[in-house]
């Protein structure tokens, strides 16, 4: 069975995000969202609309498929 497009997602973001050497603190900050939120969706618990996957992407720098693609 294949992960759920939201684990995928969130652990992308996490890994991303670690990469850049970006705190959830700081990511949340930039993105306008709370830390709370944030980690919500690297756990894979949160349901992003495209918007919001756009925004994500923008601010780790990739394209937004990035983060929905499963590795």
């Amino acid at each position: 069975m294949t992960e759920p497009l939201k684990k995928v997602l969130g652990a992308q973001v996490r890994d991303l995000r670690l990469a850049r050497r970006l705190s959830q603190e700081g990511l949340a900050e930039e993105l306008g969202v709370s830390t709370r939120y944030l980690a919500g969706i690297e756990r894979g618990e949160r349901n992003l609309t495209l918007d919001s996957i756009d925004a994500l992407a923008e601010q780790l720098g990739v394209e937004a498929q990035t983060l929905v693609v499963r590795q």
